[in-house]
């Protein structure tokens, strides 16, 4: 894994063209063109901000993306307005470069920046061998609920991440998304 020569930076305006493009190859034809067209809707939805977009950049080429929008947790009906929430989605890395630790390095530097800012959990919905790397756990048994029920085989996929101390033990609810994650083909199987 050598990941010295892949630089992790902020996205730019500049760059979208070449993040559409890194998705499209990591996720291929079925998936591709679903998944960039959830990316571009993201990226122009103003419920989604604040946005937090990063790339892993090698030799002046985007190999990697990774994406976080802001989210609300819902408690008993009113939105709990103390906690600063991001939901990370979606990640991709090229075909060629996948199983090299960049998106590893990505999700590493982007969750110490998210930190950084201030924001105090992060959530994913993937797969839990991948995201417990970095410290997510089962957010359902925490008493955060995802937008859409998680079918009990699948549960676990369903994580969190605490970012800001004690902020799982001070915060629970359902989590809502920015308008364009909030459709339910994205979270139902």
């Amino acid at each position: 894994m050598n990941t010295s020569a892949t630089e992790v930076r902020p996205a730019r305006s500049d760059d979208r063209d070449r993040i559409l493009a890194v998705h499209l190859d990591a996720f291929g034809d079925a998936e591709g063109p679903v998944i960039v067209s959830l990316l571009e809707e993201m990226l122009d939805d103003s419920t989604a901000e604040p946005v937090h977009s990063f790339v892993a950049e090698s030799a002046n080429e985007i190999v990697a993306h990774v994406l976080f929008t802001s989210v609300t947790i819902h408690a008993n009906s009113q939105t709990d307005d103390r906690v600063s929430a991001q939901i990370l989605a979606p990640l991709a890395v090229t075909g060629e470069r996948q199983g090299r630790g960049i998106g590893t390095q990505l999700v590493e530097a982007a969750l110490q920046r998210l930190a950084e800012t201030g924001v105090q959990l992060v959530f994913v919905l993937g797969y839990p061998k991948y995201y417990t790397r970095f410290g997510f756990l089962p957010a359902g048994v925490r008493g955060f609920q995802a937008p859409y029920p998680i079918s009990e085989p699948n549960a676990d996929a369903w994580m969190v991440l605490e970012l800001a101390a004690n902020a799982v033990e001070s915060f629970e609810g359902t989590v809502q998304c920015c308008e364009a994650l909030s459709d339910q083909k994205y979270w139902v199987e």
